[in-house]
């Protein structure tokens, strides 16, 4: 089946913006390199969430080399934020970034959030790329923790792209669906579920923006033009998140007074 696309990135009369954002859990880029670049750049990106992105020797180079082959650039995250990462096109202009590491439960893996400010034509649009805990405790912990986040970036309009490890109906997802909006449920397009990429199962990735932001459609992309099955499951173990977002234009100072 091949998918009607969504819709192009593109800036509106009113200044509000079309942005395509992609959520990706890319397994520290351990499977097939090739294949992932092929997939991030078919989907045509404004703004890419990636999660387990290489955290170890020469993490930068292999981030870099990421960034190189899509067509974007590195924008926060990586290593220094235990894994989520964010990357973007050039029609972002960076206000501000801030990587976060998260308490550490000792013997599991360290978690953290990668956040941004960023303005897209007449937008201005807060970003966080995070990856949850595999334990649930922990995992309700950082939930909380990442609508703090968001909170705390100051902005009107947000968008968290993220590997949950958790369901729909989970106590974490409820949490974070309860306060954000979950883009499949408001406009389902393409494919659910995520995990694992080879014969998904389970909904465990997902895009969710904050109040005003209109979602055109999000879902996995596989039969959107240019995205090969094959690629899908030789990228990495779990499927890739696209949304169209439109997000509205930054009141200007004379209209907040």
């Amino acid at each position: 089946m091949v998918l009607t696309p969504l819709p192009d990135s593109r800036t509106e009369d009113d200044g509000s913006a079309v942005v395509r954002v992609l959520g990706y859990n890319i397994r520290s880029m351990r499977d097939d390199p090739a294949a992932l670049a092929r997939v991030i750049r078919a989907c045509a990106p404004d703004l890419v969430f990636v999660q387990e992105a290489p955290r170890f020797f020469r993490w930068r180079k292999a981030a870099a080399r990421l960034a190189a082959a899509t067509d974007l650039v590195i924008l926060s995250g990586g290593a220094t934020a235990a894994g989520p990462l964010l990357l973007c096109s050039l029609r972002a202009t960076v206000e501000r970034t801030e990587d976060v590491l998260l308490p550490r439960t000792p013997g599991l893996h360290r978690r953290g959030f990668a956040t941004a400010v960023v303005k897209i034509a007449g937008t201005r649009l807060g970003v966080v790329s995070c990856h949850l805990s595999l334990r649930p405790d922990e995992r309700l912990a950082q939930a909380r923790a990442l609508l703090e986040r968001v909170e705390a970036l100051g902005v009107e309009h947000a968008v968290v792209g993220g590997d949950l490890n958790d369901v729909p109906a989970g106590e974490a997802f409820r949490l974070i669906a309860g306060r954000l909006h979950d883009g499949w449920a408001v406009r389902p397009w393409g494919g659910e579920h995520t995990f694992p990429a080879d014969g998904p199962v389970r909904r465990i990735d997902a895009v969710l923006t904050t109040d005003g932001i209109e979602v055109l459609g999000c879902g996995v992309p596989a039969g959107l033009p240019g995205v090969d099955d094959a690629d899908l499951r030789a990228a990495t173990d779990h499927l890739p998140v696209l949304a169209a977002l439109r997000v509205p234009a930054a009141a200007r100072a004379g209209d907040r007074a």
